[in-house]
């Protein structure tokens, strides 16, 4: 109902300042809109998981209106800035130029830095040994979870492509079969058209 849809909008839109999968129609195009702090640093990454060549056309613009990253028929790309301005920044997947594919695209958009585990305001004091070792395991888990993203999207396409080849070759074996089935039937005709003409003349002959 109303309420379903509410809730799936605002779980949306609590969520794709992160990370997004989405899927983009032929002849389609998709914006999403940030607003950021003047200073703040930003990562746009963004990766076609199936869909035709896997490739889309990805433009990025600040609130002026200034294109500040563009890129026709990518695959996979990563554009980082710092924003010159406070406003809204816009950026859009353009599947235009494709007349009857659909593609499946995952962006990921970062906007600023992770605070730190140990704010160093207010300390006399360097970090202890206990809370190196805190800062490290914390960095090693970011990075594990960067790998687990990347291999996921992997294994997403790899399975796209086999099940795009599976399709191709289950279509080219039914291809086969109607032609040998075509060439066999053929061949049988042929066959009697020579034993009919062969008797027709033997029948003139002997009358």
């Amino acid at each position: 109902g109303l309420w379903g849809w509410l809730t799936l909008l605002l779980v949306a839109c609590a969520a794709w300042a992160s990370e997004i999968t989405f899927e983009l129609p032929d002849n389609a195009k998709q914006c999403f809109y940030e607003e950021i702090v003047q200073g703040t640093k930003c990562t746009l990454e963004y990766q076609v998981i199936t869909g035709g060549h896997y490739d889309v056309d990805c433009q990025l613009e600040g609130p002026d209106g200034a294109v500040l990253y563009k890129e026709m028929k990518k695959q996979y790309d990563s554009f980082t800035f710092t924003a010159s301005r406070n406003g809204t920044y816009k950026f859009c997947f353009s599947n235009e130029f494709s007349t009857f594919t659909h593609k499946t695209v995952y962006f990921d958009f970062q906007v600023g830095e992770d605070p730190p585990l140990f704010p160093s305001e207010n300390r006399a004091t360097a970090l202890t040994q206990m809370e190196s070792t805190c800062v490290s395991i914390h960095e090693a888990l970011k990075s594990v979870i960067d790998y687990q993203t990347h291999f996921r999207l992997r294994e997403a396409q790899g399975r796209s492509r086999a099940e795009d080849l599976n399709t191709r070759v289950a279509y080219w074996s039914i291809g086969e079969a109607i032609i040998l089935l075509v060439v066999s039937i053929g061949q049988v005709f042929l066959l009697k058209s020579f034993f009919s003409d062969k008797r027709t003349t033997t029948t003139r002959v002997a009358s």
